[in-house]
């Protein structure tokens, strides 16, 4: 038990730190750990308990609530919010020392990801192939989208900021901190972080939790009923993202241009083992998550029943 508290703890901790970057999603790491669809599973058990709750159906309420796993849900927040609370000032630092390294890194992340993840597809089919190339493309166009930032945003905006975000996290492929950076919002939300800004926090996680408690359920609703065609297309998203990670946007370095540049000779070499790293350390995330999984096999062999 303990053993699969602190293993989703890792989990939730590696979403957080995804959701920080710019172009990465923490829905990303979920489908990669194969978490993503007991995660969404969860959510939507909350949303259809408020549901009912609000339909005064307390009966129905109660047994919804008890069908969703607090531990799992608790353990992944709580390694998000670690996450956000440790990292979020040093790894804006990294992004804007470093930019073509920690751009390549992830930009093998995700991309290693992708892969990964395709095996979640049962049978791949034309439709399928169509889909995510579909989907590929669409996200590569729309992540050109950037929008100047916002200094002084007001109620409502954030609040809606806040839902939207959320539900981009929750997509593999689409970055909720992206979402932000293309509302002109991200350093007002970063700035919000590192400074603790309890109120304006509020709103964000108000409108966050909005978002996600409306968009789980339909989304729950699809992976149960056409999961092959929503993980082509989460797959498209992943792919499509990869534009927001090219190590070498145009005019000036960072996450926070899209225009696509060139390499500098003296750069290449450096950004290759970049990206050779974050294969590398999809690889080694997956193996660990293959032996933790064997780990609660036999402890569930070995439990007398």
């Amino acid at each position: 038990m303990r053993r699969n508290l602190a293993i989703q703890l890792l989990h939730g901790f590696c979403m957080g730190v995804a959701d920080i970057i710019p172009g990465v999603s923490g829905g990303t790491i979920a489908l990669m750990f194969g978490i993503y669809d007991r995660l969404i599973r969860q959510i939507s058990n909350i949303s259809a308990a408020l549901t009912s709750l609000i339909r005064r159906d307390l009966a129905r309420c109660i047994r919804q609530i008890r069908q969703v796993e607090w531990g799992f849900l608790c353990s992944l927040l709580l390694g998000i919010l670690l996450a956000l609370a440790l990292l979020v000032g040093s790894l804006r630092n990294l992004i804007h020392d470093y930019p073509v390294a920690i751009s390549s890194l992830f930009f093998g992340v995700v991309a290693a990801s992708a892969v990964t993840a395709r095996r979640e597809i049962s049978r791949w089919r034309l439709s399928l192939y169509i889909l995510f190339i579909v989907s590929s493309a669409t996200t590569f166009a729309l992540l050109g989208i950037r929008s100047g930032s916002i200094r002084e945003p007001g109620t409502y905006m954030i609040f809606i900021a806040g839902a939207i975000a959320i539900c981009a996290m929750v997509l593999p492929g689409v970055s909720g901190s992206f979402i932000l950076l293309m509302l002109g919002l991200y350093d007002h939300a970063i700035g919000a972080l590192e400074q603790f800004e309890l109120s304006v926090l509020s709103l964000y996680f108000s409108g966050a939790v909005v978002g996600v408690l409306a968009f789980s359920r339909a989304l729950n609703v699809l992976l149960r009923k056409y999961r092959d065609l929503v993980v082509a297309l989460l797959l498209g998203l992943m792919i499509g993202s990869l534009r927001v990670l090219w190590p070498w946007p145009s005019d000036n370095g960072g996450l926070e241009n899209t225009r696509l540049g060139f390499p500098e000779n003296n750069e290449i070499f450096g950004a290759s083992i970049a990206v050779l790293v974050g294969v590398l350390l999809v690889g080694l995330v997956m193996k660990l998550a293959r032996v933790a999984e064997n780990f609660r096999s036999n402890d569930a062999l070995q439990t007398p029943s």
